[in-house]
């Protein structure tokens, strides 16, 4: 998983990011059981997944206050 800016996400409609967030959640996931297996072979996947969970759900998150606000 590349490591993705935040300019980029801000650029994806919100359906897509809905989509982004649950392929993220779902590849978490499956990195904890490889882990809980022994299978993880590189455990910075950890690292870059969580980052790109929080950008989504930031720009979700002003997605959604920027419509309550107005």
């Amino acid at each position: 998983m590349a490591k993705s800016n935040t300019a980029e996400i801000r650029n994806l409609s919100d359906a897509d990011i809905t989509e982004q967030i649950d392929v993220v959640r779902r590849e978490l996931f499956d990195l904890r059981f490889e882990q809980a297996t022994r299978q993880l072979t590189n455990p910075h996947r950890f690292k870059l997944a969580r980052l790109k969970l929080a950008q989504l759900l930031t720009v979700q998150q002003e997605r959604v206050r920027s419509k309550i606000s107005t």
